[in-house]
This record gives structure tokens, sequence and C-alpha cells, in this order.
């Protein structure tokens, strides 16, 4: 069974750090794009960073380019958000995704096959 497990979420303060981390285990994904969505609450969850199966490419919002930065170790099956300088806007739930999307779709939603639960980030003022 598929299954993807979020870690590293917390409370920050504004300007701070964190590393969130997205095991997955049930088979392998060396050849499936990774990526990590969040939700805010009242709000849709909405994309914030993809990264393609080779490693070659990856993919922002804008709203964290510069700020945040996607890498995943295949060997360990593991994809990770590094995320600088947050902001209180950061808050939300993040979760991390699998798939195969289509060129130009990674941020569609229902381009993802396999969710995570979600791992909550909390930036304070």
């Amino acid at each position: 069974q598929v299954q993807l497990v979020e870690s590293g979420g917390g409370l920050v303060q504004s300007g701070g750090s964190l590393r969130l981390s997205c095991a997955a285990s049930g088979r392998t994904f060396s050849t499936y794009a990774m990526g990590w969505f969040r939700q805010a609450p009242g709000k849709e969850r909405e994309f914030v960073a993809a990264i393609g199966w080779m490693l070659i490419h990856t993919y922002y919002a804008g709203s964290v380019k510069g700020r945040f930065t996607i890498s995943r170790d295949n060997a360990k099956n593991t994809v990770y958000l590094q995320m600088n300088s947050l902001k209180p806007e950061d808050t939300a739930v993040y979760y991390c995704a699998v798939g195969h999307p289509a060129s130009g779709s990674y941020s569609t939603k229902s381009e993802y096959d396999y969710w995570g639960q979600g791992t909550q980030v909390t930036v304070s003022q």
C-alpha cells in the first residue's frame, strides 16, 4: 500500500526556516514527479513546488520562488522542501504528492496520484 508521510512542520517566527520531508513507501517513485502543496484555513489547496523524476526540472509558485527549495533523494524515496525567510502568509498545512503530471501541469492537483496527510506549518509575527 502506498503511503506518504510528511514531517518537519512546526511553529517558527517570521524570517525563520523549516525543512519538510516526505517519505514515500509501498512502491518505488523514482520515475514519478514529486510535489508540495499547501492549504491555509478557508482557502483552496495551492501549489508550492514540484520536482521532476530526473531531478533536473524544478517548479515553484511565484509566492515562494527564491525562498523555498525542493529536492529529492530517489534512493530514499523522499522529497524535501527547504523553507527560508518564512512569512506569516506561509502558514498552512503542507502536503506532499506524487504523480505523472503532463508537461506544463506540475501545479495541477488532479495530476497527482498519491497524497500525504499533511504537516502543519505556523509562522508567527
